[in-house]
């Protein structure tokens, strides 16, 4: 079953039509934040992955970083993609050594590190048409109903909130799969 993802911009989400995140990271309650942070790390460990929180710089700037996923994907698809290693690369940097992604000398060290050329990324990133498809993405995960990330919807409108969704995604995919 083909599976499609689009890259956006979640502080376009919370400016939009969930910004009482914003006040919930300014007076958070301290039990609900001490939880919330040990079951991010109980993900992260569950998952493999190294997660600092807070990092240094949170929340950061990732326009570029997404910019750069959809340019990526419109240059190649299947086993020459340098999208996967791209964004794997860009949430390794700032989710487990704590670099600033917003920063461009860091998006080339990444980009160097997945064999992109930094020029052209930092070229095609610049684009209107990759502007403008990261805020029609955007854009239409709020008119569909999202408030976060990640949104994921299954069979076109069923949705669903957040990585501990996933077993119901599955679930989801596997009832798709046998009406089928």
């Amino acid at each position: 079953m083909p599976v499609s993802w689009r890259p956006i911009l979640v502080g376009g989400i919370f400016n939009s039509v969930n910004p009482s995140v914003y006040a919930s990271r300014e007076k958070p309650v301290p039990a609900k934040r001490d939880y919330m942070l040990k079951d991010l790390q109980d993900w992260a460990r569950s998952s493999g992955l190294q997660i600092r929180m807070p990092p240094s710089v949170f929340p950061v700037n990732s326009v570029k970083a997404m910019r750069g996923c959809i340019w990526l994907d419109a240059q190649g698809q299947g086993a020459q993609s340098q999208l996967v290693p791209f964004a794997t690369a860009v949430f390794e940097a700032y989710w487990g050594r704590d670099e600033d992604i917003s920063q461009d000398a860091v998006l080339a060290a990444i980009c160097q590190r997945c064999g992109i050329d930094a020029a052209a990324f930092n070229a095609g990133i610049a684009q209107a048409e990759v502007k403008a498809q990261l805020k029609a993405n955007t854009d239409e995960v709020i008119r569909r109903g999202g408030f976060g990330s990640p949104t994921i919807f299954v069979n076109g409108d069923d949705m669903y909130f957040g990585n501990d969704r996933l077993p119901l995604i599955a679930e989801a995919l596997r009832r798709k799969a046998a009406s089928a």
